[in-house]
């Protein structure tokens, strides 16, 4: 299930589908809508109608240790949803879907791969004044059987990170320019969460990851303004291996759904440990301009 056509050019249209196409999906039993935020708030505030909340924090983290939920924590989660394997789960949320790329991202370690995102995310759907609910879902829940996480395809780990550098491989840093460039140890108006230096990996390109959203609706950019900002600007080879970085995974999760989805980039990886885990290791090197 997807948008009918491909106007904006993309790799794999699937992954992207319009507030029209939701809307006229509500009452599809194979669609199950999850929204995803950063702020806890939103969702009780008013939500798309049959959506579901899942919490990045609650409900995709390990409350133990700096991990994802394992496999029965996903299966867990799924049988809430009402969700089987040939569900198809669309995500959407604040920041322009920032939050719901990291769920698809997560959702797609257990190899759930039938996900799209909506484009322009909650405030489009607001903005647009479609219909909203209070009301709590309701879903028969289901048995789900997952796979083992696997996340060799789509994670990278410090280690790897490291022989990557070491290859002069492909990186990108989605982080302000004030973080890059090592005068911000973290966003602005945001908690430091406690990375002793500042800077950025070496060799890695700046991009920060709005750029791939239209500033007016918060919608994705077409695939060639995707192909300019990536490609031609910084000079990134689709064909070759690619790991994206923020603080800890959740910006970084927007641009590599871009690079992999919209523009096609074949062996796209994103480094959740991040700034966070590379700024504070000991013998890791770091840029400054």
């Amino acid at each position: 299930m997807s948008n009918d056509n491909n106007p904006k050019g993309y790799a794999h249209p699937q992954a992207l589908v319009s507030t029209d196409w939701v809307e006229a999906n509500l009452e599809n039993p194979k669609v199950i809508i999850v929204e995803s935020n950063e702020d806890p708030l939103l969702y009780s505030s008013g939500h798309i109608p049959g959506a579901f909340e899942v919490d990045w924090t609650l409900d995709l983290n390990d409350p133990l240790i700096r991990d994802y939920l394992d496999r029965t924590g996903f299966e867990k989660l799924m049988s809430r949803l009402g969700a089987t394997t040939d569900s198809h789960i669309v995500f959407y949320g604040d920041k322009n879907n920032w939050w719901a790329c990291y769920a698809f991202w997560v959702f797609h370690l257990f190899g759930h791969t039938n996900c799209s995102i909506m484009d322009g995310g909650r405030l489009k759907w607001i903005n647009e004044q479609r219909p909203f609910s209070t009301d709590a879902p309701f879903a028969n829940h289901s048995t789900y059987t997952a796979p083992e996480r696997d996340d060799s395809h789509i994670r990278a780990f410090r280690d790897e990170v490291i022989a990557h550098v070491k290859k002069q491989g492909q990186l990108v840093d989605v982080r302000s320019p004030e973080e890059f460039s090592g005068a911000r140890t973290h966003m602005a108006d945001y908690p430091n969460e406690g990375a002793l230096r500042s800077g950025h990996i070496p060799g890695a390109k700046s991009v920060p990851w709005a750029k791939a959203v239209n500033p007016e609706d918060g919608t994705f950019k077409s695939f060639s303004e995707l192909a300019e900002l990536y490609q031609t600007t910084q000079n990134l080879n689709p064909s070759e291996p690619t790991i994206a970085y923020c603080r800890i995974g959740e910006r970084s999760a927007h641009t590599w759904f871009a690079l992999k989805y919209l523009l096609g980039f074949e062996n796209v990886k994103n480094y959740d440990g991040s700034w966070t885990e590379w700024g504070n290791s000991v013998g890791l090197p770091i840029e400054k301009p």
